[in-house]
């Protein structure tokens, strides 16, 4: 390759990456001085749980409006379990703290004791299937790996017949 024509694509190649990293870059309007800190909230966990409890006010008004036998169908309260699982969001970050955080996941774990608590699959668990379905399901895939590498091994030891 000519010589020239390489310092060339050189040249258009960091020209290029220049250009791209300017535009991702946020610097040239932000005006901070080496001396400014940007300004961190702290977390206040009394304001945060102040703040769920709201939540949670909103969303038991919410829920008295379905029944209490469609509380186990995720269909008929998506909505509202949206809007309180967004307000827990963003009160946390708008008070400086992460989301989810023990605080809040306290919390959450106990909105769902008081709304869900009989919607566990109690007798619904899963069951393995029969044993004669069962040793198909775990047989099959054997017998096909194995006959995959035989077959790879036959056709390497036949390579200069096939080729």
């Amino acid at each position: 390759m000519d010589p020239n024509l390489l310092k060339l694509f050189k040249l258009a190649l960091i020209f290029v990456n220049t250009l791209m990293t300017r535009g991702l870059s946020d610097t040239d309007s932000a005006e901070l001085s080496f001396t400014q800190r940007p300004q961190l909230l702290q977390c206040n966990q009394t304001v945060l749980l102040l703040e769920m409890e709201r939540c949670g006010e909103r969303f038991s008004v919410d829920m008295s409006r379905v029944q209490p036998g469609d509380r186990c169908n995720l269909t008929h309260f998506i909505r509202e379990y949206h809007v309180f699982s967004y307000c827990t969001e963003v009160n946390a970050e708008r008070i400086g703290c992460f989301w989810p955080n023990p605080v809040v996941e306290h919390f959450i774990i106990g909105v769902h004791k008081h709304f869900f608590s009989n919607c566990s699959r109690g007798g619904e668990g899963y069951m393995d299937p029969p044993d004669d379905t069962l040793t198909l399901l775990i047989l099959i895939p054997v017998f096909l790996t194995l006959a995959m590498v035989a077959l790879v091994v036959w056709c390497s030891k036949r390579s200069d017949i096939l080729a």
